[in-house]
């Protein structure tokens, strides 16, 4: 009976320790899967605009992985990947003048380009695919009524780029508010 008895707390305390290495493993996918590089700076940015930071790092991952030296076929620049007229819009709105190419200049007008969109639309979707398309392109479609519901909310993301573009920066927001919200 003794045993018997040993077996069982072994067993129980080898699954308890297999399940924490399993739990340990997929914590590990997850934070490779969205971590969180330059913390301090995307935090302090993030608060001075009033966005919510695993958006801004939701973002980040999307558009460049955390390269600071990431430039688009497109021609977006940076961490946050930024058009560099749309950098220059912000740098009006904000009192700048530094280099695009600089991680800081460019989190700060990225971050004040979220904060700018939110003011102008009111779901994540819409901010997402104004990050991403142009805010004029968003105005446009939800101006078309075979693209918008009954409330006037965008419901179809005519280009595919910006469709998966908005798919997969949800997903990394999620998952960022998931493990570290």
């Amino acid at each position: 009976y003794m045993h018997w008895r040993l077996n069982r707390r072994s067993k129980v305390l080898a699954a308890i320790i297999c399940l924490l290495v399993i739990i340990a493993f997929f914590i590990g996918i997850y934070a490779f899967w969205v971590p969180k590089r330059r913390e301090a700076l995307i935090c302090a940015k993030a608060e001075e605009f009033g966005v919510e930071e695993e958006l801004v790092f939701a973002v980040i991952r999307a558009e460049s992985n955390f390269r600071a030296d990431a430039v688009s076929g497109a021609g977006a620049i940076g961490i946050m990947q930024l058009m560099p007229s749309t950098a220059q819009f912000m740098q009006t709105i904000l009192g700048s003048s530094g280099e695009l190419t600089d991680p800081e200049e460019n989190i700060r007008l990225g971050v004040g380009y979220l904060r700018y969109l939110s003011d102008r639309f009111d779901r994540l979707e819409e901010i997402l695919a104004a990050y991403n398309a142009g805010e004029g392109t968003v105005r446009r479609w939800l101006s078309d009524p075979e693209l918008t519901n009954s409330n006037g909310e965008l419901i179809c993301i005519p280009y595919p780029e910006t469709r998966s573009y908005v798919r997969r920066t949800k997903n990394f927001y999620f998952c960022y508010k998931f493990f570290y919200g």
